[in-house]
């Protein structure tokens, strides 16, 4: 039977855990396109709350 041979500390052990409870981050959805995104970023065609923000590769 496998026996530890130093205790582990409380501080390794939490940081061990620490990605057990991470969840995935909350999606948006931009209300002019429909599209699915990252809240608080540029979705894939270059708009952001509604509005044209970055030129992309389908504009030209």
């Amino acid at each position: 039977m496998a026996v530890q041979q130093n205790k582990r500390s409380a501080s390794k052990r939490n940081m061990r855990r620490a990605h057990d409870f991470a969840t995935n981050p909350p999606l948006a959805i931009e209300p002019g396109t429909g599209e699915v995104h990252r809240r608080h970023h540029v979705s894939p065609n270059g708009f952001y709350r509604g509005k044209k923000v970055v030129a992309t590769k389908s504009d030209e």
